[in-house]
């Protein structure tokens, strides 16, 4: 088994045991009728089995199955040869129904032919078995102590008469609880044992238990104890708002009511489309408790293509009703019945999938015809033409909550960056405010300014509209280009390989002539010295009039970094706007240290930064209950060195890896000129998960300007300080939120700032 049917079957057994408790010690009580047919007088290999002999070449009349194992000796080696095979086919048999391994009888032509009787010992044959099978790990979730049942004969193969070989049959029995072949390879890290090996049992508990948190950060909202087969785990930051908190926020269920959402979008599309309100309330006469749900496109909303001629998408989740997708097309469309089965069929596997949902699902299905040229007219089209057993009906505002909350992961889940790290998938969740600006209408708001404050999840942003637009307009990634000023945010985008990913610099040198829309990162922090950038990236995006491209430009006035002219319209020009006042990246002690430098900033400007464009955020939402802490130190170069050397490899030690620590200095010159110190160092300590070719490709050192956009776990901020004094409150600011836990900000003894 894979880890996934590991943890099923893990799950399995263990409710299977709970379910049976009346009769402790007893199997579970659920076992299929094969497993009784295996062991009655009626099945063929329990007759065989009885046998005490057999002639050489005589076939078995009966072929190797779930419950049937054929193996036959050929090697000298035969104790060898049985050690071997025997913790691959016994504890899959007392793990499923019970089984049967017969070693002497050729699996192809199932010709028994034994052992020749010159070369092994029943006696030593037994033993041998007895003593593999007394190794195997067993785990109970029962109070039974009982080992694996099994019974053994060694059968006489006779040949013209003659006693020629020998034929070992093994009859193992249904086993209570859990068999192994070999104990699980898995270690564990604490502080007060160091690295050890886990026990089956410490495994098992870990696997069926309820899941230890992802990080003290994260709070689990999809648990994989509780879900079905192929999902992942999902995690909200501490703070935000659950699963259940954003359901009803956005998809309330009130008794008695059947609500129409988003509201602002039924109106929108109501004037636009003469004819829909009455198309949809006529469908709606037989519903009055639940909600409908409105998108101008369900399928981009599932990161499926966007089919042309859609008008909208309604998905209804009612009381004695099935979920039931509505789609409604300008006038006929051939292709329409396939469209909505296929986008139907997509949400209900994401529901159970990715959204966790547990119960009955299906998703019926039926397209809509608006004719515009004939008054409101209209014509309807069943799509689903199976009917599903009232089971399939949702019965309460329990189950209509239950589905809802699958469907808020589906549509707010993104891939964690996490997921890298920890070397499997994780989804985190959006927030309520970056969902309604994600669910913007892109062609309405083909250019975008989003202002968000440190932390808010811009970056993530960005790479969720980006998706969104290769749906809705059937491109290519070649035809989406990220920017942002520097070369390790670029490298993290370009990773993933969703657009094309640039700096500014490299912008302004090129044509770009296949680029249909482009997304803007960090954009305070760029520069007009090599040129008006943003209105090469506007005649860009509106190169096809009929059809411009989208162009959103994220930014955050509060991590300015420099004095220069950054080139973005005046603040006054930026229309349309948006904010991200949410903070979710850091921990308790980070982000208090961040209101009071931003309080400072905003109390002492510095005079590139537009008037107003501060006073967007007189009140910021932080997200609360995560752990953390922030130090700052007063200390000498040399000392500074030692100490991070020192909580590197604490670190280190205590399960973090070097791609959650980040060095910044000030600026490269510096960087280039103390980072051998600090490696040195570290060398020194014997910190052997750092190297050379880790830190260049990780940019564990570097500059806190090169470094925006990005963040680690734990950062060191070397003796921060700015050459223009009125940005090194921004400055501070920069550093600070790059650090999601743990935050170290170390300054010189002497007056002078510079580390020169």
């Amino acid at each position: 088994m894979d880890s996934r049917k590991a943890f099923d079957f893990l799950k399995t057994k263990k409710d299977s045991i709970k379910c049976s408790l009346v009769n402790e010690g007893s199997l579970p009580s659920k076992i299929p009728k094969a497993v009784h047919e295996n062991f009655s007088e009626s099945c063929p290999a329990f007759q065989f089995f009885q046998r005490d002999r057999f002639e050489y070449d005589k076939i078995m009349p009966f072929p190797e199955s779930q419950s049937i194992e054929f193996k036959q000796f050929n090697t000298d080696h035969i104790e060898k040869y049985i050690k071997k095979e025997i913790p691959k086919y016994i504890p899959a048999f007392a793990n499923a129904e019970g089984g049967y391994l017969f070693i002497g009888v050729k699996d192809k032509t199932k010709k028994v032919q034994g052992c020749p009787k010159d070369i092994v010992d029943p006696d030593s044959l037994r033993r041998v078995i007895e003593e593999a099978i007394s190794k195997l790990p067993v785990v109970h979730f029962c109070s039974s102590k009982a080992q694996v049942s099994y019974k053994t004969k060694v059968i006489d193969v006779f040949l013209m008469g003659k006693l020629h070989s020998y034929l070992c049959a093994i009859k193992v029995d249904p086993f209570c609880c859990v068999v192994f072949q070999k104990a699980p390879i898995s270690w564990m890290v604490e502080k007060k044992k160091g690295v050890y090996s886990l026990t089956p049992e410490e495994w098992v508990g870990m696997m069926v238990d309820d899941d230890p948190e992802l990080v003290e950060a994260f709070e689990s909202q999809l648990s994989l104890s509780d879900s079905p087969p192929r999902c992942r785990p999902v995690y909200s930051r501490k703070g935000l708002e659950h699963k259940a908190t954003l359901q009803q926020h956005l998809f309330p269920v009130s008794p008695g009511h059947l609500r129409y959402t988003p509201e602002a979008l039924w109106k929108e599309l109501c004037s636009q489309h003469e004819g829909l309100e009455e198309l949809i309330n006529q469908q709606m006469l037989s519903f009055s408790w639940g909600t409908l749900i409105f998108s101008r496109s369900w399928a981009v909303d599932l990161n499926l293509q966007e089919k042309q001629g859609v008008i909208c998408d309604a998905l209804l989740i009612a009381q004695n009703s099935p979920p039931t997708l509505f789609t409604v097309f300008e006038g006929q469309d051939a292709e329409g019945q396939d469209y909505c089965i296929h986008t139907a069929f997509t949400l209900k596997q994401k529901l159970v999938n990715m959204g966790g949902y547990t119960g009955k699902v299906c998703v019926m299905t039926k397209v809509l015809h608006l004719n515009p040229q004939s008054n409101a007219e209209f014509m309807e089209e069943s799509g689903s033409v199976m009917d599903y057993p009232w089971s399939y009906h949702l019965a309460d505002a329990q189950q209509m909550e239950a589905l809802l909350q699958a469907l808020v992961i589906v549509l707010l889940g993104f891939r964690s960056f996490l997921s890298d790290q920890l070397g499997c998938e994780v989804l985190n969740l959006l927030t309520a405010q970056q969902y309604e600006i994600f669910s913007k209408n892109l062609r309405k708001n083909r250019e975008l300014f989003v202002h968000g404050l440190p932390g808010s999840g811009k970056t993530v942003m960005a790479v969720k509209i980006m998706e969104k637009i290769r749906n809705m307009f059937h491109c290519d990634t070649n035809s989406i280009l990220y920017i942002c000023e520097n070369q390790p945010l670029r490298n993290l985008i370009k990773n993933k390989n969703i657009c094309q990913a640039v700096t500014r610099k490299t912008f302004m040198k090129y044509d770009f002539g296949e680029i249909q829309h482009i997304i803007i990162d960090e954009a305070q922090n760029f520069r007009s010295e090599d040129g008006d950038w943003y209105s090469k990236a506007k005649a860009i995006t509106q190169r096809e009039k009929n059809c411009p491209g989208i162009l959103w430009i994220f930014l955050d006035y509060f991590q300015t970094s420099h004095m220069h002219d950054s080139g973005l319209p005046a603040f006054t020009a930026q229309y349309s706007r948006e904010e991200l006042t949410r903070v979710v990246r850091n921990a308790d002690e980070i982000a208090n240290y961040l209101k009071e430098v931003m309080q400072e900033v905003r109390r002492n400007p510095p005079p590139n930064i537009p008037p107003g464009s501060l006073d967007l955020f007189h009140e910021p939402k932080w997200a609360q209950g995560v752990s953390g802490n922030l130090e700052i130190r007063f200390m000498d170069l040399e000392d500074m060195v030692i100490y991070v050397a020192e909580k590197c490899q604490f670190f280190l030690r205590n399960g973090y890896s070097p791609k959650d620590i980040a060095v910044l200095f000030s600026t490269t010159e510096e960087m280039n000129a103390y980072e051998g110190k600090f490696l040195k160092e570290m060398r020194k300590r014997k910190v052997s998960q750092i190297n050379s070719a880790f830190i260049f490709h990780n940019h564990m050192f570097d500059s806190i300007r090169r470094f925006s956009g990005l963040e680690r776990n734990i950062v060191f901020g070397i003796n921060p300080w700015a050459a223009e004094t009125a940005i090194f409150h921004n400055l501070l600011l920069c550093l600070a939120s790059r650090a999601k836990k743990h935050l170290y900000i170390l300054r010189l003894s002497e007056m002078n700032l510079s580390l020169r």
